[in-house]
């Protein structure tokens, strides 16, 4: 399942770059050619920038591809990095479910509750920070499913 999600993000990924590409290039075009810049790319361009960031974050955290300080596992010998590995694998999970899953679906209700759009795109804000508890879901997935292979390996004595 995890080759199909990673699939999933790839092409949802290239697909919002994509998209963010011709807005800009819209944007650049109405700007210059045609001497009157459309409202709404500025703003468009902004949105898919917070998707492609955040959903990018969640593809780079799945992929074990985020920044870590490698300084202490040098030192350690392998059962204690298998056990580092969990603790660092524990706090980006709970780091997910708090900031990203909670905190985004919280805010998420409130943009809705209240009634907020964007200016240009008249579009409701909870729809730019739903972006937030997928992002989470995905760290969430990640982390759980590193976290049970790091605890089998530790068992088997790999």
């Amino acid at each position: 399942m995890k080759k199909h999600i990673d699939h999933f993000l790839e092409w949802i990924l290239a697909l919002l770059l994509g998209v963010m590409v011709l807005d800009v290039f819209w944007g650049v075009i109405t700007r210059y050619i045609l001497d009157s810049q459309s409202s709404w790319t500025d703003e468009l361009a902004r949105f898919l920038l917070i998707w492609l960031s955040i959903l990018g974050a969640a593809y780079a955290s799945g992929k074990k591809l985020h920044i870590a300080i490698d300084v202490l596992p040098q030192y350690l010998n392998e059962r204690n990095q298998k056990i580092l590995d969990i603790v660092i694998t524990v706090i980006v999970l709970l780091f997910g479910i708090a900031v990203f899953l909670v905190g985004g679906l919280r805010y998420v209700y409130i943009s809705f509750a209240l009634g907020q759009t964007s200016p240009a795109l008249n579009l409701p804000i909870g729809f730019v920070y739903m972006v937030l508890p997928i992002s989470g879901l995905c760290i969430m997935y990640y982390n759980l499913l590193d976290l049970f292979i790091i605890i089998k390996n530790l068992k088997n004595g790999n």
